[in-house]
């Protein structure tokens, strides 16, 4: 959304203007107010236009269409006035993404998400159908994703089958990769209910593995691969395949009718909880954006009939472009004489044609919009890694907002959001799908080692940056993987903070060292780098291992008795949160006092739960800090307070800083190009609110920034930088 500009009107009718949602060469969409007190999406005409009767007979029609359907998963007109001086229609409003926008976020929908969104989408296109009309653009800028179900919108090229207004033989029009071969060779005559199966195929084709069936390139080629060749469905779920199969057959006749796919993937339940979470936030965000709107009092402005912009679907990315008079911004229409194989772009077909995000229209004489320079975030957001994911999301979130604002920048930054889900096949297909995407200019992400080792070669390959912000690997050879750049020391290092604790603080002189085989190399590298460094003729080591499979009382208690027995004064646990809690009282048990040290893999608040009393005074060494209690975050923590309605958790502030890091090497020459991004990391020197980022040829890091916080009355207290705290 986009607050209203000087020009912009205060009310259409009784609509209360609110924001803008989308603007073009033809109109404006307008968030609104309705009388009654709904929202309501407000498609207003620029009054030029209007003055052309072809256009004005045109837009009557699409409102003549629109309200000829009633059903559940349309998006309902709700009142219109195609004869006023700029002629405007109301729809329901609807907070949530395209279909188009929620692939190029969050990657592909699950298998039963896109089941529903098929069955219900049937049911619309049926509702069509039953209403004597095709609706002709089915694609996935044209449906809107609810938490209850999608809603099909735009009906502005949909028309009766005998209706050949817009389908004279030649002319092709809609969204090359999601028309019907009849549609791509300009058979008018033959356009009917089919052909809206056939755009179905594509669209959930496209939904379940993120990729069109027949790819992308130039509209020619695609309309020539659509004709011609056979779709490609590799990804798609072999339960799906015979349906898809179906309604991508090339002969209207052999493909199913919608009542059919409603059969053939209904049974689901019902559209609630039908959505992954990672969608249901977005939608949450937006609807929260929408209730967070200040109730402004109206404030007439002259000049309102020069309105001009788009539709809601029209901001959402992933659809085909043609250019029509003048840079013209509204329908997705391509008008292509199938014999010859070019665009063309006049006569009636060409009224309203499409652009991507960004794009300005010399006929709208606005200004000339900044470049746009797209980022990806790769991270857990819905495995067990999500908590961390979701912080660092937010955090990146912020970043971009924060850059988008500045004035005098050089470009605007458009993020993706990818959910690898934790899993490594996963992480390979969202590496796969942002190294073929030439928008992306640099990957934050993944949020695991596992899943960063999963992708790293992916993005090697296409040269593409990957900057992780908690991803901890070691001995990666800096002179192969040069894309690769981590904002956090690896977990090699943590042993500097611990060991720094042992002997400035503690000043311990006998330290147990226990390795939890279940957190595997990690473990071992810490009590092995802490032995090294601690190990003299004043200090001394003792060295023990907790098998991954010993779990019983029994063990931790012999642990805690090999604590007392050698006389430590330190003791240092390399696990993870809960065998640390069993520890933790197992050592209170045994009546041990000295200092108890472990890392960021115990850090977490059911440690403090299952540990109870026996938590207190445990310290940790961890690669993030605790952005409340950093002063140069304190803008960073009323923002994200302001925002997301609670504190930033860990790893936000440290992606706030990636986010911008990487922003930082973007600027300058051959900015647009990965591979000059992937040196200017190395170039770069950026301050952030959490730490300085700086390549060091040296130690092949950014960074050496790492923190100790403390267990203490029930909560962990950030201490601060550990040599701050152990000088």
């Amino acid at each position: 959304m986009e607050p209203l500009r000087g020009a912009d009107p205060a009310r259409i009718a009784g609509y209360r203007l609110l924001r803008r949602l989308g603007a073009g060469g033809m109109g404006v969409v307008y968030l609104a107010r309705s009388p009654g007190g709904g929202l309501a999406a407000v498609k207003v005409i620029r009054a030029t236009h209007a003055d052309d009767a072809g256009f004005r007979a045109r837009f009557r029609r699409e409102v003549e269409t629109g309200g000829r359907v009633a059903n559940p998963w349309v998006a309902p007109l709700l009142e219109a006035d195609p004869d006023a001086e700029s002629p405007w229609l109301a729809t329901a409003f609807v907070p949530g993404p395209s279909l188009a926008e929620a692939v190029e976020e969050c990657g592909p929908l699950p298998y039963g998400t896109v089941r529903v969104l098929g069955a219900r989408l049937a049911e619309a296109l049926d509702a069509v159908h039953g209403a004597g009309l095709v609706h002709r653009d089915v694609k996935p800028g044209n449906v809107l994703l609810a938490v209850d179900g999608p809603r099909m919108i735009d009906f502005g090229i949909a028309r009766t089958p005998e209706d050949t207004a817009l389908t004279a033989s030649g002319m092709v029009v809609g969204s090359p990769g999601f028309l019907s071969p009849e549609q791509a060779q300009g058979r008018g005559r033959e356009i009917g209910p089919a052909s809206d199966v056939f755009s179905l195929g594509c669209l959930l084709a496209y939904a379940v593995t993120g990729e069109r069936p027949f790819g992308h390139g130039a509209a020619a080629e695609t309309l020539m691969r659509t004709v011609h060749d056979e779709p490609e469905l590799d990804g798609v779920p072999e339960p799906l395949l015979p349906l898809l199969r179906g309604c991508l057959a090339k002969e209207p006749g052999s493909r199913p009718a919608v009542a059919e796919i409603r059969r053939a993937l209904d049974g689901t339940g019902e559209g609630g909880g039908w959505l992954p979470e990672s969608l249901t936030r977005l939608i949450a965000r937006r609807s929260a954006a929408v209730l967070a709107l200040p109730a402004v009092d109206a404030t007439e402005v002259s000049g309102a009939s020069g309105a001009s912009g788009a539709t809601v679907a029209d901001a959402a990315p992933g659809d085909e472009t043609a250019v029509g008079p003048g840079g013209a911004t509204r329908r997705r229409f391509l008008v292509l004489g199938s014999a010859a194989g070019v665009l063309a772009a006049g006569g009636t077909a060409a009224w309203w044609t499409a652009s991507r995000p960004g794009r300005a229209s010399a006929a709208d004489g606005a200004e000339a919009r900044l470049p746009r320079l797209t980022v990806a975030l790769h991270a857990d957001l819905s495995g067990s890694g999500r908590t961390t994911g979701r912080a660092q999301e937010n955090g990146v979130r912020l970043a971009v907002d924060r850059l988008n604002s500045r004035a005098g920048r050089g470009f605007d930054l458009a993020l993706q959001v990818h959910d690898d889900e934790g899993s490594t096949a996963r992480a390979r297909q969202v590496a796969r799908r942002l190294a073929a995407d030439d928008r992306v200019r640099a990957v934050i992400g993944p949020t695991t080692d596992v899943c960063a080792k999963a992708a790293l070669d992916l993005y090697q390959q296409a040269g593409l940056p990957m900057v992780s912000v908690s991803v901890g690997l070691d001995d990666l050879d800096s002179a192969k993987y040069r894309v690769y750049a981590a904002t956090r020391p690896g977990d090699a290092t943590l042993t500097a903070p611990i060991t720094a604790y042992l002997v400035r603080t503690a000043d311990a002189r006998r330290t147990v060292l226990i390795d939890d085989a279940a957190e595997g190399d990690f473990s071992w590298k810490i009590c092995a780098g802490v032995d090294d460094a601690l190990r003299s003729g004043q200090r001394t080591t003792v060295r023990r291992t907790l098998a991954a499979a010993d779990d019983s009382d029994g063990v931790f208690r012999a642990l805690a008795k090999s604590v007392t027995d050698a006389g430590a004064d330190a003791v240092v646990f390399a696990g993870g949160y809960a065998r640390a809690a069993r520890l933790a009282r197992a050592l209170g048990s045994a009546g041990y006092s000295g200092a108890r040290l472990a890392t960021q893999r115990a850090l977490d608040s059911r440690f403090l739960a299952s540990a109870g009393d026996a938590a207190e005074g445990w310290v940790f060494a961890t690669s993030f800090l605790d952005p409340t209690r950093a002063t140069a975050a304190k803008s960073f923590v009323a923002a994200y307070r302001a925002r997301f309605g609670a504190a930033p958790p860990w790893y936000s502030a440290e992606a706030y800083d990636a986010a911008l890091f990487v922003a930082r090497a973007m600027t300058g020459p051959s900015r647009e190009e990965r591979g000059a991004i992937v040196g200017r990391l190395r170039e770069t020197d950026y301050r952030g609110i959490t730490k300085r980022l700086r390549y060091d040829s040296s130690t092949y890091r950014y960074t050496d920034a790492m923190y100790l916080f403390r267990a203490t009355e029930g909560a962990f207290r950030c201490l601060g930088d550990y040599r701050d705290v152990t000088a």
